[in-house]
């Protein structure tokens, strides 16, 4: 890929900082079609969600989606 001038880095930073994003959800995409819940965690459980995520190479979600699993796997 060709390398980008000093003008055209500048064009996208501005576009890209200076311009709100429009979001669709009835065009196809992986981020239209999630379902997102916003959800409130106590400091503890926010540092150890950080670090097992950086020691994992997890993300978060992924992490807590493993604890729901097993969680009801064990009931």
């Amino acid at each position: 890929m060709a390398k980008m001038t000093e003008e055209e880095a500048a064009r996208l930073d501005e576009l890209y900082t200076k311009t709100t994003p429009k979001i669709n959800p009835d065009k196809p995409g992986i981020f239209a079609q999630q379902e997102a819940m916003v959800v409130s965690l106590d400091s503890f459980t926010s540092k150890y969600l950080t670090a097992k995520s950086i020691a994992t190479k997890r993300s978060p979600s992924e992490l807590i989606s493993d604890i729901v699993r097993k969680e009801i796997a064990a009931q």
